[in-house]
């Protein structure tokens, strides 16, 4: 198995421990995936899942998410209410296994901040169809090795020139808009981080047999 710097893992299997959201005011769209990938982490891994965070490129340092935002996620299941915004810095980038970004005017904004992070950043779209179009290898032991794995096969099947759908990459962003529009993103975004955690371990048992499905 490769990390994303491309050198074989031979002394210790590479373990995801950390994954960070990224938008730009960091108070309505990456709050909302932050909650939701959190919560999917959870429900699979308990305490030993790996961390979500997010930060914003303009990031509204200390400010609470949106209202919309809160009772948006929280219809779908997710509380969000003590989050508070961080502005983006290069180091909490470095810090990152994998950074997810809500647009592709924050990955090429991550790439220009932290340049050595950018085999390990993808817009959320971007990365669930890189990893339903890759194959899965066989199963390390640890779950979060096979986060790792995955990622680093969807890196590399991004370098090898496939371009997944490049005029679809963005969730729009809700901020100023009516509580049915911040609705509509919470459904979006939850979708996509059930698609990205099945891409990564497959279907979970609870939707498979007739829970809640959420597919944009």
């Amino acid at each position: 198995m490769y990390g994303f710097g491309g050198a074989a893992a031979t002394l210790a299997p590479l373990v995801m421990t950390s994954i960070l959201i990224v938008c730009t005011g960091n108070i309505c769209r990456s709050p909302m995936a932050e909650g939701f990938l959190r919560d999917g982490l959870v429900a699979r891994f308990g305490e030993q899942a790996p961390t979500v965070s997010s930060a914003g490129t303009a990031g509204l340092e200390g400010q609470a998410a949106s209202a919309g935002s809160v009772r948006a996620a929280a219809e779908r299941g997710s509380n969000i209410e003590a989050h508070r915004a961080r502005r983006l810095t290069a180091g909490m980038l470095r810090d990152a296994d994998l950074v997810l970004c809500m647009a592709g005017e924050h990955r090429d904004q991550v790439a220009a901040l932290a340049p050595a992070v950018t085999g390990r950043t993808f817009t959320l779209k971007e990365l669930v169809r890189l990893l339903e179009a890759s194959e899965a290898s066989d199963p390390p032991g640890d779950d979060r090795e096979v986060l790792a794995d995955r990622v680093a096969a969807a890196e590399a099947l991004r370098a090898s020139g496939f371009a997944g759908n490049p005029l679809d990459e963005d969730v729009a962003d809700p901020l100023g808009m009516p509580l049915e529009s911040y609705r509509a993103i919470a459904w979006e975004l939850e979708g996509w981080c059930l698609r990205l955690l099945d891409g990564v371990f497959g279907a979970s048992p609870v939707r498979a047999h007739g829970g809640r499905s959420a597919t944009p």
